[in-house]
């Protein structure tokens, strides 16, 4: 039961983190790509054909290479390499690019911030929800759950859901999940919070599904606490208020 519990906060902290990964992973790759420089496809040897190429003339070859230009082999130009970036720099740098896409922007209402990020969130969370869905309904048939038993889980989850956003909309609020700086602190007080807000969903499953068939799901790999995490509509989370001005 306590793993379980453990299991759910981490999953469901995580499932908004997913997103985000996924927007900044994809935007460092774009950067690095375009930081590349472009490579031309080298020029294809021209090797003279025996039937075509016309035959060297013995009186005048002679004088044509005499006539050609020495040239001196030397080391192609370049240049100067760039600073790397150090770990503790690219780490201010994503920082910076998180604050950027997921702080309020000056002047921005909130309407405006959830119709800039939930496209987002939905987009980075698309296939891994497609994946949670599947394995449940999955587990679900191996473990024999009727569908009324399904529905019971959703309409248990809904309650969830709805204590889990109040839950996190009140740490944004305060500050202890802000996108403006790196609170680690916070963000782990926020995940021992929810686990043990999220505790009861255990024992709602408990209430619907058998022993057997919690057991039966669990051996096949699934995990409740990561379905969970997944599903959650963080699209519908409140905006954080505006940064504030730098001193």
């Amino acid at each position: 039961m306590v793993r379980a519990t453990r299991i759910l906060a981490v999953t469901t902290a995580l499932g908004l983190a997913t997103s985000v990964y996924l927007y900044l992973d994809n935007r460092s790759l774009e950067q690095e790509l375009a930081e590349r420089p472009a490579t031309s496809p080298a020029p294809a040897s021209k090797v003279a054909s025996t039937d075509t190429a016309p035959s060297a003339d013995p009186w005048t070859e002679p004088s044509k290479r005499s006539a050609k230009l020495p040239v001196v082999a030397g080391a192609a130009p370049t240049l100067p390499e760039e600073p790397k970036e150090s770990r503790m720099e690219r780490r201010q740098r994503r920082t910076e690019e998180f604050s950027a896409q997921f702080g309020r922007h000056d002047g921005e209402t909130e309407e405006e911030y959830r119709a800039r990020i939930a496209p987002l969130i939905s987009t980075g969370l698309a296939i891994p929800r497609m994946r949670a869905t599947e394995n449940r309904r999955l587990a679900e048939e191996k473990a024999g759950v009727t569908p009324e038993q399904s529905k019971k889980l959703d309409a248990a989850f809904d309650k969830v859901y709805a204590d889990v956003l109040d839950y996190t909309n009140k740490a944004i609020t305060d500050g202890q999940l802000s996108p403006y700086e790196r609170n680690v602190a916070g963000w782990l007080d926020y995940a021992g919070g929810l686990g043990g807000m999220l505790g009861e969903a255990n024992g709602q499953i408990g209430k619907i599904l058998t022993p057997d068939q919690i057991r039966t799901m669990a051996q096949s790999g699934f995990e409740w606490g990561e379905y969970l995490g997944l599903s959650a509509p963080w699209e519908q989370l409140k905006p954080p208020p505006p940064s504030k001005p730098a001193n």
